[in-house]
């Protein structure tokens, strides 16, 4: 037995292999270099959907769909009042409540869009400003920044959040991948499940991590100051943001290719400078303090970079996360309803006996 369940085999799919030693991410027979930045939104989760979700469209198609479902789901930021006080993350999981769950193409097409949209219209009530409705002609990605900004976004922005969604669509059994299978499993619905996944994705264990990203790069400043500043914070007992992983032994694939993408972008290169100054000294410092453990940088520390230069403040990264694992959940979510399956672990009792009368 296992307290984090490490090495325990709880599903078979056909979606997703992580080689932790290798550093390999398969999803349904590609690496990762083969689809991210060669493959949409759209595409994506057509291949993560196929043969298990009957009735979704295809091609041209689901986009249509999707840019739709989109514009249906802007009326539940028009008629929802809520409180100031929620984060965007609490936002998006009030909003997505509100969708009428089931467990075929109409929910999941409402789910794979509702992130998009309420990410957007979080992030500009924040702002103070009013959210904009969809444009179902466009894109996933280029409609979710369109809407976050109020402007057309290039088509190099909307390639390099495709690249990102596609990058972080699925990754074998992860926490909130495991909450969202659970809940599948008891037949409560995809939004129930989605529901499920963006609750565990907000913990800063798993999806909360690329905000303080942000916060550990502006605090350094410079270049010059990396290593002073690293150094005190791990003799202060802190964890360094975006660097080890529970699996990946060496260096995370999903690194290297939002690090391409974020070069493709033509974003500030000085800031990609400053990142990749702070990267090298906190992986030469990790190796010289912790010799015996690996740790290299994971996906957080250059999701951080690539969400920051597309205009999403630090709070909403997580629901950028969401928007892109919400594919991986849903198809999880299939596969599970299709074992006809309830998952039910055994726990072993520790507590203390009941005393045996004298």
């Amino acid at each position: 037995m296992s307290d984090g369940l490490d090495d325990v085999v709880a599903a078979h799919t056909v979606l997703s292999e992580v080689d932790g030693a290798a550093g390999r991410l398969v999803i349904r027979g590609h690496s990762l270099a083969e689809l991210a930045g060669r493959t949409s939104f759209e595409e994506m989760a057509a291949l993560m959907f196929d043969g298990l979700l009957s009735g979704l469209p295809q091609g041209r198609e689901l986009s249509v769909a999707l840019g739709k479902a989109r514009a249906d789901l802007f009326g539940i930021v028009e008629r929802t009042m809520l409180s100031p006080d929620l984060g965007p993350v609490e936002a998006i999981r009030a909003w997505t409540a509100q969708i009428a769950d089931g467990e075929g193409s109409e929910a999941a097409l409402h789910l794979l869009a509702a992130p998009a949209v309420f990410t957007a219209a979080a992030v500009r009530k924040q702002r103070g400003l009013a959210p904009i409705a969809p444009d179902a002609t466009l894109s996933q990605a280029a409609d979710t920044l369109r809407m976050l900004r109020g402007e057309m976004p290039t088509a190099a922005q909307a390639a390099a959040l495709d690249t990102y969604l596609v990058t972080v669509a699925d990754h074998g059994l992860n926490a909130s991948t495991f909450a969202a299978r659970v809940v599948a499993s008891t037949r409560a619905g995809l939004v129930s499940a989605v529901l499920a996944g963006i609750s565990a994705l907000k913990g800063p264990l798993h999806g909360g991590a690329p905000g303080p990203v942000i916060e550990m790069l502006d605090a350094i400043g410079e270049p010059a100051n990396a290593r002073a500043w690293l150094e005190d914070a791990l003799g202060r007992g802190e964890r360094l943001m975006g660097f080890g992983h529970r699996i990946y032994r060496v260096r995370d694939p999903r690194a290297d290719a939002l690090k391409q993408a974020i070069a493709k972008l033509g974003a500030d290169a000085g800031r990609l400078r400053h990142a990749e100054a702070v990267e090298q000294a906190a992986l030469a410092i990790l190796r010289e303090r912790k010799p015996g453990r690996s740790l290299e940088t994971n996906v957080e520390f250059y999701t951080a970079l690539l969400l920051e230069a597309l205009g999403f403040p630090p709070d909403a990264f997580t629901c950028v996360f969401a928007l892109g694992r919400t594919t991986g959940w849903l198809a999880h979510a299939r596969e599970q309803i299709e074992t006809g399956r309830l998952i039910r672990p055994q726990s072993v009792y520790v507590g203390p006996q009941p005393r045996q009368a004298a």
